[in-house]
């Protein structure tokens, strides 16, 4: 509580407000095949709002439901970034096609998917993702890693969150050893797969006429 007479700043309020969620008393961290065969409790802690760490087929990133807006502000607490977008792995193709204005030369980039790409395309509207994903911007990065979790994303039917495991500014996360201690309180469940050697995806700007390759 803000000492009376004292105004709390934005910065402030914002830690207060990110306290009030309920932390477990003890990390659950789950492997891929207790993931898959619980699948049911994870997706309802997903639909509701929570905040894990996933693997991908690059590193290992920090997920929630995109169009929950208030899950989305939790990551960006965590992460302590408040500017710069987010990515998303998409449910499908087609959700892709139905959000997104897709050029020629960004048909060809889908058809590579899935693979080690964001593919950063002109988004039709706003009510695609919650405000907090891409902060206003009218374009918005797309994922489907070759990987599991893209299967479970397409199950969940709706798009996921996916920001590097990291505080920004630092290294992201490779295993659970060099995961910050800051991050690992904060969320809600991990699912672990092993140390993660590679490296970020590519990104592919393909909301311009001109294809811009960003390799990281």
């Amino acid at each position: 509580m803000a000492t009376a007479g004292l105004s709390l700043g934005l910065y402030e309020a914002q830690q207060l407000f990110y306290s009030s969620f309920p932390l477990a008393s003890v990390m659950e961290i789950v492997t891929k095949e207790e993931f898959l065969l619980e699948k049911v409790k994870y997706f309802r802690l997903i639909r509701q709002g929570a905040v894990f760490i996933h693997p991908t087929d690059t590193i290992y990133g920090i997920g929630c439901d995109a169009t929950n807006e208030s899950a989305v502000q939790r990551i960006r607490s965590i992460k302590q970034r408040t500017s710069m977008p987010f990515s998303i792995i998409a449910p499908s193709k087609k959700w892709v096609y139905d959000s997104c204005d897709i050029l020629p030369e960004g048909e060809e980039w889908l058809d590579r998917l899935p693979g080690p790409f964001t593919l950063i395309f002109r988004l039709k509207g706003s009510s695609a993702v919650a405000g907090s994903v891409n902060l206003g911007s009218n374009t918005l990065g797309i994922r489907m890693p070759r990987h599991w979790l893209s299967t479970a994303v397409s199950e969940l039917g709706f798009p996921l969150v996916s920001t590097s495991a990291n505080i920004t500014g630092e290294s992201y996360m490779t295993s659970v050893d060099d995961l910050d201690e800051n991050i690992r309180h904060k969320v809600d469940f991990i699912v672990y797969e092993g140390e993660k050697k590679g490296r970020p995806s590519t990104i592919v700007k393909l909301f311009e006429k001109e294809v811009q390759v960003v390799e990281r």
